[in-house]
């Protein structure tokens, strides 16, 4: 488990946070370990969450000409 966000990409940070999903449902952990993990989970969560927002944003941003976004539905 990395600590260091930054050099993720989305789909390694959704990876990462499906297989803690996964563990902390599985409900083997100790409390400890399960705190340790959710918090992991949240920050992972943020990160793709922005990652997400950050494509968004460039692909508005391509298409200011006025043309539908892939976001929009057709009208």
């Amino acid at each position: 488990m990395s600590d260091d966000n930054t050099t993720l990409t989305f789909e390694q940070a959704f990876e990462e946070l499906e297989t803690i999903v996964g563990q902390l449902e599985a409900g083997d952990l100790s409390l400890e370990e399960s705190v340790t993990l959710y918090e992991r989970g949240q920050k992972l969560a943020l990160l793709c969450g922005d990652l997400l927002d950050n494509a968004e944003l460039r692909i508005q941003q391509l298409n200011e000409d006025g043309t539908q976004t892939p976001f929009d539905p057709p009208v």
